[in-house]
Formats: C-alpha cells, structure tokens, sequence
C-alpha cells in the first residue's frame, strides 16, 4: 500500500499535473472567455510547463521542490492566476519541513492548508467569492479530517477529490466578487469558477496518480 509520496514521485506528478493542463488548455480558455479574459488556459500552461521542464535533481526534497516550481510559475506567468498558482506553490513548500523526505497524509494536508492559505492571501477572496478558495478550502478541510482518523492516502486523496468537486459545482450559484468576472454578475451563474476548475483538475490528478501508484504495487 502506498503510505507517501517521495521526491521522484512529486516531480512525476507535476509532470502528470503539467500534461492534463495541456490537454486540458481548450477547455479552460473556453471556460475563461464566458465570465474572465479567456487567458487561463494559456497561463496555467505556461506556469505547470515551466514548473516541469526544471532539471530539479534527486538530491531536492519535496519542500524545495515545491519552491521551485512556484518561482519558476511567477516567472513564467505573471499574471493573475499564475501569481496565485505560484504563491499557493510556494508558501506550500515554506511549509513544510525542507529536510522531510516522504508526504505523508499528514504532511499533504499541510501543504495544501498553507497552498490556500498563501493563495486567500495573496489574492484576498473569502469563502463564497466564487474563486479558487471555494474549491480549495473544502479538500483541505477533508485532508486535515483523513489525517485526524489516520487514513490511508489512496483514502484521503479521494475524499480531497470529492470535496474539491463539491466545492467547484457549489461556485455556480455564487456571483464573483473578483476581477474581470465580477462584471459579468448573475451572467455568471450557473457557470463554475474558472480557477475552481484547475484546482479541481489538481486533486483529480493527484487521486489518478495515487490509483496508479497502488496498481504499480500489484
């Protein structure tokens, strides 16, 4: 059973997480253009591609890992949510332990505590915005609720994965309270968060590379 995700693994899964962005660039541009500037696809691409392509070694711990990547985001993609992306990245990182080898569940709900945490700061949205918060607060609360009752990780990452999902349909009937989508006002309900839906696509990777993990044990 896999119990944790090391160094080589973490830089695996930015790598998953940087392919699906690709995939997936249509769809949030698509996405984007109903309620924002339609350049959130094109952004997130160049953030995850650049944090992907860094030759980080074997020597680089989770924690520095994840710095990496969020400064290699800010510079990639200084836009807004590319600045937001990179701080959740980087104050995730800052967070833990530079010297931890292994993320356990403890040690993810951590990260992604201090990933929202950093990205509500940064950006200042609150809790019903209509922003990447609504779907990031919820899967945090479930990874801080696995690591109370000590569930697996294949456990944790799937009830982070529901909750994300929960939290970024609860974000149609929500009016934006920020940037360009604020504008649009009612227009934009029924439509989920833009934002809210990378977040999503970040648990549902992790979930998916988790599962695979466990079939590789087999």
């Amino acid at each position: 059973m896999v119990t944790h995700l090391d160094a080589t693994a973490c830089r695996a899964l930015m790598a998953v997480w940087a392919a699906e962005i690709e995939r997936q660039k249509s769809s949030l541009i698509e996405l984007d253009q109903q309620v924002g500037d339609g350049d959130l696809g094109l952004t997130m691409s160049k953030a995850f591609r650049a944090a992907a392509a860094l030759p980080l070694s074997e020597t680089h711990t989770p924690a520095q890992c994840l710095v990496q990547w969020g400064m290699a985001m800010a510079k990639a993609a200084p836009s807004t949510m590319g600045t937001l992306m990179a701080t959740g990245f980087l104050r995730g990182g800052k967070a833990l332990d530079e010297q931890l080898l292994r993320l356990d569940v403890p040690a993810l709900a951590q990260l992604f505590s201090a990933f929202a945490a950093g990205i509500q700061a940064r950006g200042g949205a609150q809790p019903g915005d209509k922003t990447v918060v609504d779907v990031l607060l919820p899967a945090v609360e479930a990874l801080r609720e696995s690591a109370r009752q000590q569930d697996s990780l294949a456990h944790a990452v799937v009830a982070a994965e529901q909750a994300a999902r929960q939290g970024l349909q609860a974000t149609r009937t929500m009016l934006p309270q920020h940037g360009k989508a604020a504008v649009f006002g009612e227009k934009s309900l029924g439509l989920p968060d833009a934002g809210g839906s990378v977040a999503l696509l970040l648990f549902e990777q992790l979930r998916q590379f988790v599962d695979n993990l466990q079939q590789g044990e087999k």
